[in-house]
């Protein structure tokens, strides 16, 4: 069995701490491990071998990274050009799959969800897998514990033959009222969907074809045409433009006699919002869910957050506070889902806060925007143990680094030569530089840019091992 972890979301009700160049799953919401680890971390004991990451282009360094921290180094990671849902993400992990010559049952997972209770989730893994190696398509479905409205839900059928508790699919319905999903509850066979699946490699691919073989087309040719880079596996982009975009549930499992729903109740949320993450969370003796440099005094049923600075709140109730250094949200938790309205505002007034943090994440390290003003801006550079930056020029701006931390080599037009702390140099505009750490500590220093244009597209890059372009 092969686990393929879909990490393609952007997790936008999570807002301001998910955000499109670093959505949820990349971050440690509910443990020391990223959600990312969490779901790779649940599989270890349950696969034969490092599991498949299907990802956007753009978060490809964050996937490989946290797969080398969590210490897989055979994981394939499959790179899609642009997104298309889930049932084209299953099939070119399938279409890999078979690649290797192999016939393998896959375990599809999406990257962002918590499960409390291994065990429970081990035991329907376990069941699923034989029912998916008798040609079975399996899915998991999520025992109710209230008359959910923001979910997707799944009638089950007659008892499968020969199995504990699985049964046939009888139908799938849309978000409910509360009416209907109070009635779903009652019912008792009605289950949350929770986007879990089992099925052969092949026997998924044969169901796909019949259904939507413009599908099946589009990704075989990306796959074809598929070219290694570095540890990715970069997907034909036209190709893999021309495929339709659509749910594995709409594709194939709505339409196929062979699927089956198992019934699961593991402690199972989609952290979905950010009144989910208060649900789940570690709560003190007033109900309050505490992250970071928190004070509370007299609060009840708050989740309070902060990424860097201290949060104090007083005598405040069913608050959600989230503090990032450069966004402040503040909402009712009744309001939670709505943060999705704020961010569609945003984007439609183009700004840039729904797209980067502060604190941007490159391949070689990180950098933190610290001031900022016309014809000028202050950043703090980190960057890692024999990291380099590429090598680049800028038309409209010149850079000023000072060395705060470890030791800088620097290449400034012809020249080469290395800094350490409290030395300086300045790169004017248009000249040709590099800067890397040769050390065995992270390099940390302060740049200074000055100039008519200060946007990060300012870049001509001559040399990158990281395999990006300009921009």
């Amino acid at each position: 069995m092969i686990p393929v972890i879909l990490s393609g979301g952007s997790g936008t009700r999570l807002w301001p701490v998910s955000r499109k160049t670093h959505p949820k799953q990349f971050w440690p919401l509910v443990s020391e491990l990223s959600m990312l680890q969490e779901t790779c971390a649940r599989t270890r004991s349950l696969a034969e071998c490092d599991p498949m990451v299907v990802c956007n282009e753009e978060h490809r360094f964050f996937v490989a990274q946290q797969l080398q921290e969590a210490g897989y180094e055979g994981a394939a990671i499959l790179l899609e050009p642009a997104g298309r849902n889930t049932a084209p993400a299953a099939a070119i992990a399938a279409l890999h799959a078979l690649g290797n010559e192999r016939d393998p049952v896959l375990l599809i997972l999406p990257a962002d969800h918590v499960i409390r209770d291994l065990q429970a989730f081990h035991d329907a893994v376990t069941e699923g897998e034989a029912l998916a190696e008798q040609g079975h398509l399996v899915t998991f479905g999520i025992v109710p514990e209230y008359p959910e409205t923001g979910y997707g839900y799944i009638q089950g059928g007659s008892p499968l033959p020969g199995s504990e508790g699985a049964r046939r699919i009888d139908r799938f319905v849309e978000k409910p009222d509360l009416t209907t999903a109070r009635m779903y509850l009652d019912a008792g066979d009605y289950y949350w969907n929770s986007g879990m699946f089992l099925f052969r490699a092949s026997v998924y691919l044969e169901e796909l074809e019949k259904q939507n073989p413009e599908m099946i087309e589009a990704c075989r040719e990306a796959c074809e045409k598929a070219q290694r880079d570095l540890d990715f596996i970069r997907l034909d982009r036209e190709a893999f433009e021309r495929c339709p975009s659509d749910s594995i549930d709409y594709a194939v499992m709505e339409h196929t006699n062979r699927g089956v729903v198992i019934p699961i109740d593991a402690g199972w949320n989609d952290v979905g919002s950010w009144s989910a993450l208060w649900e789940i969370g570690d709560k003190d003796e007033d109900g309050n869910v505490l992250q970071g440099d928190v004070l509370a005094l007299d609060c009840k049923d708050n989740l309070l957050r902060s990424d860097g600075r201290l949060l104090a709140a007083l005598g405040v109730k069913d608050l959600i506070v989230v503090d990032t250094p450069d966004v402040l949200l503040v909402a009712h938790r009744s309001q939670a889902q709505r943060v999705k309205e704020l961010v569609e505002r945003l984007d439609g007034e183009q700004r840039e806060e729904i797209e980067i943090h502060a604190q941007v994440h490159r391949p070689w390290g990180c950098y933190q925007g610290i001031d900022r003003a016309e014809r000028y801006q202050v950043k703090r550079i980190s960057v890692k143990p024999g990291a380099s930056l590429s090598l680049q020029k800028h038309h409209h701006r010149a850079e000023h680094w000072i060395v705060v931390k470890g030791s800088a080599l620097v290449t400034r037009g012809n020249e080469t030569f290395l800094l350490t702390e409290n030395q300086s140099t300045y790169i004017p505009v248009g000249e040709l530089h590099r800067l890397e750490n040769p050390g065995k500590i992270p390099l940390e220093l302060i740049e200074v840019q000055s100039g008519s244009y200060l946007g990060e597209d300012d870049i001509v890059r001559f040399d990158d091992e990281y395999g990006r372009g300009d921009g």
